[in-house]
């Protein structure tokens, strides 16, 4: 047998802490060297024991799960987190697998499958529950749009698309910026080429579907 997975366990709830602890010590290759209450309590204890894996929930008193776990990664790259909570929906698990958990667990998860779960995480692996995976790739598909977008267009034509979206005039937008309607023009005619739109419904349609602005 090697070396035990050393893990720390952040929840705000006492009993789901002493549970989880109950069954993960009775396990030969892993041991829980610490317990937090909040955000800044696991990332004081992961300074301390320097745990292989923290087991953390989302929603804690004065420092949530998914910020807790950019501040120890800003210093310990190391270290491996499952998120273990109720919330299933669409922007907490995105952001908590965008924070840099490897795993994403809901608590009515069985115990032989965290185990599991910790031991894949553990050994280098990343495991989300299929129903919510989907979500997640379809959400980080559209942030990856949306800088692309964001990239490919000018901080002027960000404005004059913006200006677009409150419904001005070439006119309008031309004496809100200081530039000539012609350089206006110009501005929407790259505007369309790099949206692959056809006119300003439709740019200003993808700008909203792509969280431009």
């Amino acid at each position: 047998m090697g070396p035990k997975i050393k893990i720390v366990i952040a929840d705000d709830h006492p009993i789901v802490r002493e549970g989880l602890t109950s069954i993960l010590n009775l396990q030969n290759d892993m041991e829980v060297v610490a317990e937090a209450s909040d955000g800044l309590e696991a990332i004081d204890m992961v300074n301390k024991y320097n745990p292989d894996l923290v087991l953390i929930d989302l929603r804690m008193p004065n420092l949530g799960g998914a910020q807790a776990i950019q501040k120890i990664r800003e210093t310990n790259e190391q270290v491996k987190f499952i998120i273990l909570t109720t919330f299933a929906d669409e922007e907490n698990v995105f952001e908590g697998v965008r924070a840099g958990a490897r795993g994403y667990l809901l608590k009515d998860t069985l115990p032989d499958e965290l185990i599991r779960a910790i031991r894949r995480v553990n050994n280098g692996e990343s495991l989300i529950e299929p129903s919510m995976m989907t979500r997640v790739l379809d959400r980080f598909s559209k942030v990856i749009q949306k800088q692309e977008f964001a990239n490919d267009l000018t901080n002027r034509e960000l404005e004059v698309l913006k200006l677009l979206a409150e419904g001005a005039s070439n006119k309008e937008i031309a004496e809100k910026l200081f530039i000539s309607i012609k350089t206006v023009k110009t501005h929407i005619t790259h505007i369309f080429e790099k949206l692959d739109v056809k006119n300003r419904t439709e740019a200003v349609a993808r700008a909203h579907k792509s969280k431009l602005f």
